[in-house]
C-alpha cells in the first residue's frame, strides 16, 4: 500500500518537505484535526461557529456585536481559544458555552465518499484531536459518513479545557491512548497547533487554508514536514487505490 509514496503537494515558498524526509509507511496512528480539516474550510461552517461565539459573548456582557468580535479575537489570540479567555477572565461556565457555540445548522457538509474510501485504506488507528466539543465532532463526522474510521475523541473537554497549542493536552493524549509519538502523524489546518506534535516526534502535516490565523506563527516552518491543499486527495494517493 505505501510502496510509492507521492511528495506533498509543494508550497511556492518552499514550506513543504518530500515524503522521503518522513517516513509516513511507518505510521500507524494518525491525528487528526476536526473543523475545517475533515471538512472544507469552504463549507463556511466556522463562520457560523464564530458568530455564536460573538452573541454568546454580547449576551453575557450587554455589548454590540462590534465590541464582542474584538473581545472575542483577543481571547482567541491571549489564549489559543475564545472559551479558554471567557475561563480565564470571567469564570464562564464552559459547557453552557459549548452547547450554544455548536448549536448550528451542520447542512452545509454534506457526506465525502472520497475521504470515506481513503480512511478505509489507509492503515493504523485514526483519533480526532479537537477544541471543539465531542458531541459537536460527533455530528460533524456523521455529516461526512466517516464515524466508522475513528477510535477516539479527545475534545476540549477531555483536555481538561487546555486549548491545542498548550503542550499538556498533547501528552494527554499520548498517554491516554497509547501513542508512540514517532510512529504518529497529525493533520492541522492551524499551522501553530503543529509545533507541539513535532516536539513530541510526530510527522506533522499542515493542510493550508486562506484563514489568516491559520497561518505559520512569524512565519516559522521548521514543525511543518508536509504541506498540503486537499486532504482526501493526499490520502488517497497515501493509501493509494485497491
Amino acid at each position: 500500500m505505501f510502496d510509492t509514496l507521492p511528495r506533498s503537494q509543494a508550497a511556492p515558498d518552499g514550506l513543504s518537505l518530500p515524503v522521503s524526509a518522513r517516513r509516513l509507511e511507518t505510521v500507524d496512528v494518525w491525528i487528526f484535526d476536526l473543523d475545517n480539516t475533515l471538512y472544507s474550510s469552504a463549507s463556511n461552517l466556522f463562520p457560523a461557529i464564530e458568530r455564536r461565539m460573538g452573541e454568546f459573548i454580547a449576551g453575557i456582557f450587554d455589548v454590540t456585536p462590534d465590541e464582542a468580535r474584538r473581545r472575542q479575537k483577543r481571547f482567541f489570540r491571549e489564549y489559543g481559544t475564545t472559551l479558554r479567555g471567557l475561563m480565564v477572565e470571567h469564570a464562564i461556565d464552559p459547557l453552557a458555552f459549548l452547547d450554544y457555540v455548536h448549536a448550528i445548522d451542520l447542512s452545509s457538509i454534506m457526506p465525502d465518499p472520497v475521504l470515506d474510501r481513503a480512511l478505509e485504506r489507509l492503515p493504523g488507528r485514526k483519533i480526532v484531536f479537537t477544541n471543539g466539543s465531542r458531541d459537536h465532532a460527533g455530528r460533524v463526522l456523521a455529516r461526512l459518513g466517516i464515524t466508522r474510521h475513528f477510535e477516539a475523541v479527545q475534545d476540549i473537554i477531555a483536555a481538561g479545557f487546555l486549548p491545542k497549542p498548550d503542550a499538556r493536552p498533547y501528552a494527554r493524549l499520548v498517554r491516554c491512548y497509547d501513542i508512540d509519538p514517532v510512529r504518529a502523524c497529525m493533520v492541522e489546518d492551524m499551522a501553530g497547533n503543529l509545533a507541539p506534535a513535532a516536539a513530541l516526534g510526530m510527522t506533522t502535516v499542515w493542510l493550508r487554508t486562506d484563514s489568516a490565523w491559520g497561518q505559520p506563527v512569524h512565519g516559522d516552518t521548521a514543525y511543518i514536514h508536509h504541506t498540503i491543499d486537499d486532504l482526501a486527495g493526499w490520502l488517497t494517493a497515501l493509501a493509494g487505490e485497491p
